[in-house]
């Protein structure tokens, strides 16, 4: 049964996606949610806490939670696959592989999972889909030494990240993004639902395990509108690194 604090949840994600309450305006207060759902508040501060984390309000002390955004966004401090954080805001993830081969990692490819140019990787493009929708078009480089385990999952299989971890006990743990906007090409415009020359979203990631062997490389591409990076930072810690465009 669904706990009660996902229920909250549901209906202000709802409430925020259809219009009811935009960017920029105030959720009701915790009293008023409180009597309105006849709950507890601190049921309802779990339920705000969780649209917190998706990015969707914001917060101050003293003052009601702000809408801040009716897409799903994505912290940097933590490390998740797409659907860990598909499900994790209410969402159910979907993908599937358009194509798959074995190659040569090329001189970029070689260095960003620490290979010798011409050694053995499989290049996956695969299409990743957010309540049905596509959103997201991945191409992504695998070392050759977790290759074999990456081919044997299946075409529509829904987080390659849990499924590496169950068969082979590989826990991706540590991961690099560089963000940049693309126009979407052909294939991107056909396979994302956009117009040839619409702005994308890029992130270009390498992930390692846990002892900083890299497993994979890739190019990520999402269709605007899809979703929010997310970037939480104070005097004490930033994990945002700013760096000069080459």
């Amino acid at each position: 049964m669904t706990r009660r604090h996902q229920q909250i949840t549901e209906a202000l994600r709802h409430a925020i996606a259809d219009g009811r309450y935009p960017v920029g305006s105030a959720l009701p207060s915790e009293s008023e949610l409180t009597a309105l759902y006849d709950v507890s508040r601190g049921t309802v501060r779990h339920a705000l806490g969780t649209l917190l984390d998706a990015g969707l309000i914001g917060s101050r002390q003293g003052a009601r939670h702000v809408v801040m955004s009716t897409a799903p966004s994505q912290s940097f401090s933590e490390l998740r696959s797409f659907a860990q954080w598909a499900r994790a805001g209410g969402h159910v993830p979907g993908g599937l592989v358009l194509d798959s081969a074995r190659g040569a990692a090329d001189g970029e490819e070689a260095a960003l999972l620490r290979l010798a140019p011409g050694d053995p990787v499989l290049r996956v493009r695969r299409l990743r889909t957010l309540d049905g929708d596509p959103v997201l078009l991945e191409r992504t480089v695998y070392a050759g030494w977790v290759a074999d385990a990456v081919a044997r999952l299946p075409a529509d299989c829904e987080s390659v990240t849990t499924a590496l971890r169950d068969s082979t006990g590989l826990v991706f743990a540590h991961g690099e993004h560089h963000l940049d906007a693309v126009a979407a090409g052909t294939v991107d415009a056909k396979e994302l639902g956009v117009r040839r020359g619409s702005p994308l979203l890029r992130v270009r990631r390498t992930t390692t395990s846990g002892d900083g062997r890299p497993v994979e490389t890739s190019d990520d591409r999402y269709r605007p509108g899809a979703v929010v990076f997310t970037v939480r930072n104070s005097t004490r810690a930033n994990p945002l690194a700013r760096t000069t465009v080459e």
